[in-house]
């Protein structure tokens, strides 16, 4: 859909949904909406012998529209939510797609601009709130991903309810999805292989202001199920210092009928896996210090849903979950604003995988080096303006041959318009 013509879609739609409710004060005046400006180049040098393709390379705009209402007055209050996208193509070519900024077809041929607009219907009573259409959950079994122009999203129902002190519950069918680089929706899958939803359930208690437990269960039907145990400590060591240890444990196992059983194996193994991992992170005033580790165990890859699986690993380029992969992380945080720099930061991590089982590797080794540099204008007419640039290197090893060199630029600005 071109992007005029989507603005003028969606404006009508959020208008026409929105009618019958405007009489309605705390509707109207809890509303909020704002327009996120997103330019993004992304180039992805393929260093490999043989590799198919020598480098992926794009330059893209990207507009994010959301718009949350507010509740209608009485013990049950209803709202509407939207969210609008829009991506155009300002650089790529056929020989160069692929990075994630712009869909294509069979022709190779990036497309010139693609869109989506999603409408959420919630229905709030008391502390508790069910919504209904586009979702963008952030849970351990479920997350959607913001890291290309524009992001993804899920279609279905999710319930949340906060109205216990400290406890947070939530209760999720998830019917589509909707890539970051797509106009339409698909059918939920893993591994190349379709489901009809995934089922989730589960919450967070703060047991104490410093620690917090979460337990999660998921389905996804015909494929697998999961079960997901965290932990997240933070201890205070002194007026500017502080150590967040943050721990996370999945048991995976397949779930299906025989039509699915042969074809949801990933690389030649089931999926029964038991996956663990977690940071130390040290906080002292502008530095943070982490140390991660990972374990993956049993057969087949870790199985999630969509772009992110819910680990410290996840990172640039690699979310080192490929079967018995166990992982170190090494990572380092500082903050400019202690030397009269504020809007500035750093960011650099390392991460060392061993132990990689594919269909045709034993004992792969993969390795990745970020390095993520931030500023956000402070003052005058750029004000909040945030430009950042990612550089990313990663290469494998031991029967696995994957080198790749990395870099994103990437400019963002959001207007509140009201």
């Amino acid at each position: 859909m071109p992007p005029r013509l989507f603005r003028r879609t969606a404006g009508a739609s959020l208008c026409a949904a929105l009618a019958p409710l405007a009489a309605h004060a705390d509707f109207i005046q809890d509303s909020k909406a704002s327009l996120e400006l997103r330019n993004f180049y992304l180039n992805r040098d393929f260093r490999q012998p043989g590799a198919s393709q020598n480098m992926a390379d794009e330059w893209a705009q990207g507009f994010i529209l959301r718009m949350t209402s507010g509740y209608t007055e009485g013990p049950v209050g209803l709202g509407l939510d939207a969210l609008g996208e829009v991506g155009v193509k300002l650089d790529s070519s056929p020989d160069h797609r692929g990075t994630g900024l712009l869909p294509y077809g069979a022709s190779n041929q990036p497309a010139n601009d693609f869109s989506e607009l999603g409408v959420t219907a919630k229905v709030k009573v008391s502390q508790t709130v069910l919504k209904v259409g586009t979702l963008l959950p952030q849970l351990p079994v479920a997350a959607y991903n913001d890291v290309r122009l524009l992001p993804s999203t899920y279609s279905g129902e999710l319930l949340t309810s906060q109205d216990i002190a400290g406890l947070t519950l939530n209760a999720a069918r998830l019917t589509r999805q909707n890539l970051r680089d797509s106009s339409g929706t698909d059918d939920m899958s893993y591994g190349g292989v379709r489901s009809a939803h995934l089922d989730l359930a589960g919450g967070t208690y703060r047991l104490t202001p410093g620690l917090a437990a979460s337990y999660y269960y998921a389905r996804m039907e015909d494929i697998y199920r999961q079960h997901f145990i965290g932990l997240v400590h933070d201890l205070p060591l002194g007026d500017t210092v502080k150590l967040r240890s943050d721990l996370r444990y999945f048991t995976t196992r397949e779930q299906g009928n025989e039509d699915y059983r042969g074809a949801s194996r990933v690389d030649g193994g089931r999926i029964d896996n038991r996956f663990f991992n977690g940071m130390v992170t040290l906080n002292r005033g502008p530095h943070a210090l982490g140390i991660g580790y990972q374990n993956l165990s049993g057969d087949g890859d870790f199985a999630y849903p969509g772009l992110d699986p819910y680990s410290i690993n996840l990172v640039t380029i690699s979310p080192f979950t490929k079967a018995g992969t166990d992982a170190w992380q090494a990572r380092y945080d500082y903050n400019f604003a202690a030397l009269g720099i504020p809007g500035l930061t750093f960011m650099t991590r390392y991460v060392d995988g061993r132990h990689v089982h594919t269909s045709a590797v034993d004992d792969g080794r993969e390795r990745e080096r970020d390095t993520d540099l931030a500023y956000t204008v402070q003052s005058g007419p750029l004000k909040n303006v945030t430009v950042r640039w990612r550089n990313a290197a990663f290469r494998s090893g031991n029967g696995l041959s994957t080198a790749i060199d990395e870099n994103r630029v990437i400019i963002g600005y959001t207007v509140a318009l009201w």
